[in-house]
């Protein structure tokens, strides 16, 4: 069957795949944890400032 064939293939390939060593791993996902830790706080925060600036405008239209 192709699918069968296809997996096989797919672990070959994986076998060939040349894994980074761990000196070079770990701080590699530290960054991209740090990264991904600040890029949540300041979408957070932004979407805090944007929620507040709507209401605002709602509130300052609504007496027109």
């Amino acid at each position: 069957m192709k699918i069968i064939r296809y997996f096989k293939g797919v672990g070959r390939e994986a076998k060939r795949i040349k894994w980074p060593q761990s000196e070079t791993l770990i701080p590699a996902i530290i960054v991209v944890i740090c990264i991904t830790f600040f890029a949540g706080i300041f979408l957070s925060l932004e979407d805090y400032a944007a929620n507040i600036i709507l209401e605002q405008l709602q509130k300052a239209f609504e007496a027109i």
